[in-house]
């Protein structure tokens, strides 16, 4: 049986990782290999106009440049089950009975000692977003090669991101199932599960993965500003995605030219009243002043927002007078939205999510229930568990209550403030 081992002493890295900062205590004495930085040097500028799939044959000739044998590269997919490599002859490993899987988790190094050579899963890391792992094979491994397969998985995980983002084959290559055009075009919009800073980080998950179309969400972090949103149009089809879609860009155009929260909200009024207007959707908004601890929101019809603090749900915290929701046009139009604030402490989080959570029944009709969610976050939380990967759990519990059925969308966004970590 192969021996496994944790790699290297780490340190943690914002809120969603450990990344070693020295050689693994139990590495000999460091036999450097010699590297033919020429070679590296023209695979790096290769890289950059290379196709996505040739990822695989390039990621193994940067390895041998580096002194390592190979390098597979595997990408998650989409509802985080399976990491699936580029390689298309290879089969995918599942996320939580694999090493590959515990390096995904946790985002930290894992070491496989094989027959003969040493196998390191190094998580593929882009920002706070999890995108997969690396599997670097060696035939021994120090603290020169160690070092290597980190410089290795940092560059591949910047080429998987720069080239994702117009690459079908990368797309489908992280899919399992057909995907519904609403689906499609919706998820055309929507942004990483994860973003962050040293001071605060925002995860989200939305389920389910290839039939949704009237949930979304949004994040972005903008200097020490986190902007947040999740939306719930009506309906369930294609004009619904639409909906979500035209929603997310009105607040999108009015974040960057430099509108305040109420603008925000009253620009995608006005798009939604003029594009659709027999259409509208629920949503909060949130604003997060990192340096201060600031959080401003504003709830339109929406399920209010949950403070955990210390372990605990603070009980109607962010709970708000009702607004109409976003869209309502003619005398239904709110003459203003009212913008709530509050200050948080370090190490709180707050919680958005759309109903279909709460309601999500078993075959015996009961519901998931608000305290069965809050809990689940609670005690993962508790537990030791990263932002992205409590709610990859949580929707994994969600739809395993369903029995993988969703009667209705279900989003959770979920954002820390971690002002110590800076």
């Amino acid at each position: 049986m192969p021996h496994v081992r944790e790699a290297g002493i780490g340190v943690r890295l914002g809120t969603e990782g450990v990344i070693p900062l020295s050689d693994p205590p139990h590495a000999p004495a460091s036999t450097d290999t010699a590297v033919d930085e020429n070679l590296l040097e023209e695979l790096i500028i290769e890289a950059q106009t290379a196709l996505p799939v040739e990822l695989p044959a390039l990621a193994n000739r940067c390895a041998s440049a580096l002194g390592l044998d190979t390098a597979l590269i595997y990408l998650v997919d989409l509802q985080q089950r399976l990491l699936i490599p580029l390689d298309e002859t290879l089969e995918p490993l599942p996320v939580t009975d694999s090493l590959a899987g515990w390096a995904y988790r946790t985002v930290s190094p894992r070491v496989d000692d094989a027959d003969d050579s040493v196998i390191v899963w190094m998580p593929l890391v882009d920002g706070a977003e999890r995108l997969g792992v690396l599997a670097v094979r060696t035939a021994s491994l120090d603290g020169a090669r160690m070092r290597r397969s980190r410089i290795l998985a940092h560059l591949l995980a910047m080429l998987i991101t720069s080239k994702r983002a117009y690459s079908d084959w990368l797309a489908a290559r992280t899919r399992t199932a057909t995907m519904r055009l609403p689906t499609e075009m919706l998820r055309a919009f929507l942004p990483p599960r994860t973003i962050g800073s040293s001071r605060c980080v925002s995860t989200a998950v939305l389920e389910p993965a290839y039939d949704v179309a009237g949930d979304a969400f949004d994040h972005s972090v903008v200097k020490d500003v986190l902007h947040t949103l999740i939306l719930d149009s009506m309906g369930h089809d294609l004009t619904s995605g639409l909906t979500a879609s035209v929603a997310m860009a009105a607040a999108r155009n009015a974040r960057r030219g430099g509108c305040d929260l109420a603008d925000v909200v009253e620009s995608v009024d006005q798009a939604l009243a003029q594009w659709l207007p027999d259409q509208f959707c629920t949503g909060v908004l949130c604003r997060l002043d990192a340096q201060t601890g600031v959080l401003r929101w504003v709830n339109c019809g929406h399920p209010p927002p949950l403070l955990i603090r210390a372990e605990r749900v603070l009980d109607g915290a962010l709970d708000s007078p009702p607004q109409p929701p976003i869209g309502l046009a003619g005398q239904l139009a709110p003459a203003a939205r009212q913008v709530h604030e509050t200050t948080l402490e370090p190490g709180d989080c707050v919680l958005l999510y759309t109903d279909g959570v709460i309601e999500a029944r078993d075959t015996d009709g009961a519901e998931f229930g608000l305290d069965r969610f809050t809990d689940f976050i609670i005690r993962s939380s508790a537990a030791g568990q990263r932002p992205a990967e409590v709610l990859r759990l949580l929707i994994h519990a969600l739809l395993d209550h369903q029995r993988n059925q969703l009667r209705d969308d279900a989003t959770i966004l979920l954002f820390e403030w971690r002002p110590q970590h800076q």
